[in-house]
């Protein structure tokens, strides 16, 4: 398996593009929002990798390396030796076309000796837990299946996904890897504190959130946030909520805020609020996040069985664009710590995102919020 990543920066390449053209080529881009509009330098990629998959999706910051940049393409090409793929796309027009496009994704990629999903969605017009469903219902528990929702800065208002060589709002992608030879690993990890006592949700419609104990859940948020309630939905990135099953339940899912309706006192959020769960508000504590992140690579080395390898490996970093607001100029802290961990020969790309797809730790793959969440493609 041959690796190599490259940025594009100031309106160059950081180096040429390598030369790994195959069809057991795999390309990923993480880009800057306004790449949307600026389509040239993808058609410089799709030129130079003709028989390649490419795909990517909008950020709100690329990572590369230990880097965090705007305005960058990040992208890694890997070409792998034994390692076949498998490419599907499906439109959503609307959140209510998420659990079927995650259906026909899953579908269109589940053939024989199908190991490994990775899939990048469009960020805001989404319900990423309807996807996730969509995916579970047709793939085996076996099949790991991560990825991320495609990130606009703090803006929620427009994102891209790369789709042949061109970037288009309302898509998702998914590619398929198969074969014995295929080693991949996953970790994910948030770090957040939670505060305050569990309140049940009383009222929910999917990811619309109506009420909490009874209570207009607005107006409860709006409480707890004080001052910062004003720069709603931008400030609930800081403030995300926590929701489990049952007091008794050990799995605990993260949830960030997409935007409000003063009207319906409503919150939408990323992904499903279940009627009935548990939530309780989380704040930031900056080590637990950093440390978080280090936890995300201690578990991806348990699952994938290798951590200081010398094999070539491709890490794939998705974190939220929440814990970037929160970070701020420690960002790379978290960067740092993840790599601190892998062998010399891995390579890290990766981008701030909108929600991150992964198994909680094994089995079916969840949507988080607030987690870093890595991928680890390797070949035996």
């Amino acid at each position: 398996m041959q690796i190599e990543t490259v940025v594009y920066q100031d309106s160059k390449w950081s180096k040429p593009l390598p030369a790994l053209d195959s069809k057991q080529t795999l390309v990923l881009v993480f880009g800057a929002p306004e790449y949307g509009s600026q389509p040239d330098v993808f058609g410089e990629i799709t030129k130079t990798y003709p028989n390649s998959i490419v795909i990517g999706c909008s950020t709100s910051g690329e990572i590369f390396h230990e880097t965090i940049n705007d305005h960058s393409l990040s992208v890694g090409v890997a070409k792998f030796e034994n390692t076949q793929l498998g490419f599907a796309e499906a439109r959503v027009a609307t959140d209510k076309d998420s659990f079927f496009a995650g259906q026909d994704i899953a579908g269109r990629l589940l053939k024989r000796g199908l190991r490994a999903v990775f899939v990048l969605s469009e960020g805001v017009h989404i319900n990423g837990s309807e996807v996730v469903r969509g995916l579970n219902s047709i793939l085996p528990e076996a099949v790991v299946v991560t990825g991320g929702l495609a990130g606009d800065g703090d803006r929620f208002e427009k994102t891209w996904v790369l789709r042949n060589g061109n970037p288009e709002q309302n898509w998702i992608v998914g590619v398929g890897l198969y074969g014995e030879h295929l080693q991949i690993g996953h970790g994910s990890k948030g770090g957040w504190d939670q505060i305050g006592p569990q309140h049940k949700v009383t009222r929910s419609v999917g990811n619309v959130l109506y009420q909490l104990d009874g209570k207009p859940a607005l107006a409860v948020y709006e409480e707890y946030l004080g001052e910062q309630a004003k720069d709603l939905p931008g400030s609930g990135l800081l403030f995300p909520l926590a929701i489990q099953a049952s007091p008794e339940s050990t799995k605990s899912i993260v949830r960030t805020i997409l935007g409000i309706d003063r009207e319906k006192q409503s919150l939408t959020f990323a992904g499903d609020i279940p009627n009935g769960y548990l939530a309780q508000f989380m704040k930031a504590n900056f080590e637990r996040l950093v440390d978080g992140a280090a936890s995300a690579a201690h578990a991806m080395h348990q699952v994938s069985g290798n951590g200081h390898s010398d094999v070539p490996t491709l890490m794939i970093a998705i974190s939220c664009v929440g814990r970037r607001l929160v970070l701020k100029e420690r960002t790379a802290e978290e960067l740092k710590a993840v790599l601190s961990s892998a062998g010399e020969k891995t390579q890290q790309i990766g981008f701030y995102s909108y929600g991150e797809i992964s198994p909680y730790t094994t089995g079916y793959c969840d949507l988080h919020n607030q987690t870093m969440t890595l991928t680890s493609i390797r070949e035996s």
